[in-house]
């Protein structure tokens, strides 16, 4: 798998475009806003857009996602059904943090834990990692060693867990559960900032290493 970090939107959330070498199909994963700049990244890669993939549902990560896989004629899918309340108070979040209006959508495909998703010939694992929100899912690609988990983790941090339905306990054990079987060498895209490896965090995280979580 491919891939090119778009940070998008004065929350500097990177959305990713993501393809298969093979194909050249990929997706977005997260398109938080800014849309022509997604697209000139894609076409400056050769990539043929062929869905939108989100991990959750805060506004920096899809508000444009509608209005981009409305304009490519995609589906879009994700994340899992328990963030649908904040897709539907999106107008009202868009409005607060001055975003471009944008209305509340239904997902085309809402994922649960254990599907997967294509990219070309590519194949993503889904997980539903919640505590962040309660509908966040983690894209997983298995052959590539490398996994996109929106506000799940960080490089040196984890997700706020003080927002509507987030829970601390919880997000720890969605990354010590969910994430670490993964893989030490497994890289991942996080929401925000660089990326990391998960035997790093393991090793460093404040929040979520070994020594600090009893692993």
């Amino acid at each position: 798998m491919k891939a090119v970090i778009v940070p998008v939107t004065p929350f500097q959330q990177n959305c990713t475009v993501i393809w298969c070498p093979d194909t050249m199909k990929g997706a977005v994963v997260d398109p938080g806003g800014e849309i022509d700049r997604i697209l000139a990244a894609a076409q400056q890669n050769g990539v043929t857009i062929e869905k939108v993939l989100l991990t959750h549902g805060h506004l920096d990560h899809c508000s444009a996602a509608r209005v981009l896989a409305d304009r490519l004629s995609v589906p879009l899918e994700g994340p899992h059904e328990e963030d649908r309340f904040w897709i539907d108070r999106l107008k009202e979040d868009c409005a607060r943090y001055g975003f471009p209006e944008t209305e509340a959508f239904a997902s085309d495909r809402w994922l649960i834990e254990g599907d997967t998703v294509t990219v070309g010939n590519r194949v993503l694992d889904v997980y539903h990692c919640p505590g962040h929100t309660p509908g966040h899912v983690v894209f997983h690609d298995r052959e590539a060693g490398i996994a996109w988990v929106g506000d799940v983790l960080f490089r040196g941090s984890v997700g706020r867990s003080d927002f509507p339905r987030g829970d601390g306990p919880t997000l720890v054990r969605s990354i010590v559960e969910k994430l670490w079987p993964l893989g030490d060498e497994t890289v991942f895209i996080p929401g925000h900032g660089p990326y990391s490896t998960f035997g790093e965090e393991r090793r460093s995280n404040p929040f979520v290493a070994d020594h600090v979580v009893g692993g």
